[in-house]
């Protein structure tokens, strides 16, 4: 491991309005799954070589959570996803950028800045490597999902000791009938549970955020207690 930088970000806050934010980054090259590991164990996130976790000096709403896979309530309405679904090609494989990729990347965020009011940027090759290409090494995948020879969904994902890190996910919007977002996180647990893997770490829940409040109805969870640093007890309830 080598860490090339740290520092503070002070920004708007991205989940909740008329608040600011304070994330602090970690750029690491060459970090070992062990360490990945343990970052992600104390509510850090993952994009490329770059760690991030809030750390908002008056404001504690960004709760890392994570699903107990082995306790997953599978419902009729869960299970019925899965078998809709049968007619996609899935592929595990090392994170690629292709003009597939680029193209749908695109799709996807000028349908969410239409329907959800998001910010749209141009995503150029480079920004998209950095991203989610560079930093996989021997723990970065993507999960692609295929109708016919079309690419409609991105998962990208760690795989760690014992659990499945969910970096980001993008999709095809005129394949809603599959609903790929709750598929996504389906096709996860069942790899977490192939492998013997206990957890799936879905990044940050806030129940005031519509874009994150939907993470408490996958039960059993878990969240992180407070901001624990490599000195302190990580406790998760």
């Amino acid at each position: 491991m080598n860490l090339i930088r740290e520092f503070l970000h002070h920004d708007k806050c991205s989940y909740l309005e008329n608040l600011n934010q304070t994330l602090h980054y970690k750029v690491i090259d060459n970090c070992s799954m062990e360490c990945n590991h343990s970052l992600i164990e104390m509510g850090y996130r993952r994009f490329g070589k770059m760690y991030f976790r809030p750390i908002c000096k008056d404001c504690d709403e960004c709760k890392s959570i994570k699903i107990d896979v082995a306790n997953f309530e599978w419902s009729k309405s869960k299970r019925r996803i899965l078998r809709r679904a049968q007619d996609l090609h899935i592929v595990i494989q090392k994170p690629s950028i292709t003009k597939q990729h680029l193209e749908l990347f695109k799709k996807y965020h000028l349908y969410k800045q239409e329907k959800n009011g998001w910010e749209y940027h141009e995503t150029t090759a480079n920004n998209y490597f950095g991203s989610f290409v560079d930093g996989a090494y021997d723990y970065g995948y993507e999960v692609l999902y295929f109708k016919d020879e079309h690419l409609i969904g991105v998962d990208l994902i760690d795989i760690l000791p014992n659990g499945i890190s969910s970096i980001y996910f993008y999709y095809d919007p005129d394949f809603a009938k599959y609903n790929l977002g709750k598929l996504s996180l389906y096709y996860q647990i069942i790899m977490a549970k192939e492998r013997g893997l206990d957890w799936i770490y879905l990044g940050y829940y806030v129940k005031d955020c519509p874009s994150l409040a939907y993470k408490s109805e996958y039960k059993p969870f878990k969240t992180l207690q407070g901001r624990p640093n490599n000195i302190s007890e990580v406790i998760w309830r």
